[in-house]
């Protein structure tokens, strides 16, 4: 049970009519279905799957810097899209009083964060610098939660000499003690950015890094990672300028289409609890192009969570196509899912974990899979 008295000193209610211009919703449109923190009305948490948070705080890009409005101008674009998705219900908890000071907002987040968490809710954190990841964190280190972290970025955020949050937070994310992360992702990285140190960094740590390149040549390849994350954290500027013109780090990137792709793959996962989509600066933005782009974004991670609730229970063997390989090096099962084709394979521990069709390919061919050497390294 989600009780929203415990949020409410947390939270400011926001108005549908201010972001319409005072002009009613369609009943078909996702404004006219959404459940929203309004003055006078609280949303029934209760009945929600999925919760949308605004989170104006932005000093962690530097000193100086004052809380946006960049969640509202992504909502005035999201709320007008239309909804195709009667089983997924949606509430939008406001936007989160700003802090006194960075520290305060971290310690508000996590707070909220981890209430939703435990009453079993998918949130979406909208707008902010992309240092609230580390708050998105804490919302399950507080609770003792050990969990798997995505960042989809195309820089690494470990830069520990810089006084800047936005650029260090993955320094005090991996490496703090007690530590409850258990595999760390990163995704579309642009090489030329990042330090080879990092890199080396990250993988003496076992943890798995794609760079830009890659994920783009295969995106597919890509939903297994998401379906085994727990937090995801996505900076804009893994959108290439043309497709997120507030992106003005590099002309290069991920399309629009791509992003999409990935924000779907994530709404897909059973196991993902927070989707935090960060760096949107509207002073940056052109015709509102991002907050548009991040819209579509969000409407995709919905499509993803209805795929996700026609998903059978792995326990279910009927409901997947069962395929033995039986070699000189490797024994193991792989499933395929029945309703949507996506593949799962036994490690030698007995554990199934999410995989693609590559890695049945290359096992049938008696080659073995980088995921399952990677998953037993880690092991």
């Amino acid at each position: 049970m989600a009780d929203f008295s415990l949020l409410h000193d947390y939270l400011l209610p926001i108005s549908k009519a201010t972001l319409n211009d005072d002009q009613e919703y369609d009943e078909y449109q996702i404004g006219g279905i959404v459940d929203l923190y309004e003055e006078g009305h609280t949303p029934d948490l209760d009945a929600a799957d999925i919760v949308l948070l605004g989170v104006g705080e932005d000093r962690g890009y530097g000193p100086g810097k004052k809380g946006g409005d960049a969640a509202d101008i992504i909502r005035r674009e999201f709320y007008n899209l239309y909804y195709w998705h009667k089983d997924v219900q949606v509430a939008d908890l406001g936007n989160l009083r700003r802090g006194s000071s960075l520290k305060d907002t971290y310690a508000a987040l996590r707070t909220v964060l981890a209430e939703m968490i435990n009453a079993g809710k998918t949130v979406i954190i909208l707008g902010g610098s992309h240092d609230l990841t580390y708050a998105q964190y804490k919302a399950y280190s507080s609770q003792k939660y050990v969990i798997e972290a995505t960042v989809a970025d195309a820089l690494i955020d470990l830069k520990e000499e810089s006084p800047i949050p936005a650029d260090s937070f993955l320094m005090e994310m991996l490496t703090e003690q007690p530590n409850y992360i258990r595999h760390y992702n990163h995704i579309g990285f642009q090489s030329y950015y990042v330090h080879p140190r990092m890199l080396e960094t990250l993988d003496k740590l076992r943890f798995d890094c794609y760079r830009l390149g890659k994920v783009r040549e295969n995106l597919e390849e890509i939903e297994p990672v998401l379906r085994n994350t727990d937090l995801f954290s996505l900076d804009i500027n893994i959108i290439k300028h043309n497709d997120a013109p507030a992106n003005i780090l590099s002309p290069n990137g991920l399309g629009g289409d791509e992003a999409c792709a990935l924000s779907r793959y994530a709404g897909m996962s059973s196991r993902l609890s927070t989707y935090g989509i960060y760096g949107y600066r509207p002073e940056r933005d052109r015709d509102n192009l991002t907050a548009r782009q991040i819209s579509q974004m969000l409407w995709y991670f919905m499509d993803g969570y209805a795929v996700k609730n026609k998903e059978a229970l792995l326990e279910n063997r009927d409901a997947f196509w069962e395929f033995s390989i039986v070699s000189e090096d490797i024994n193991t099962v792989f499933l395929k899912s029945k309703k949507t084709h996506r593949w799962w394979m036994q490690l030698p521990g007995k554990e199934f974990v999410p995989c693609s069709y590559t890695d049945y390919v290359m096992a049938s061919n008696n080659e073995m899979p980088e995921r399952w050497l990677r998953h037993q390294e880690r092991l």
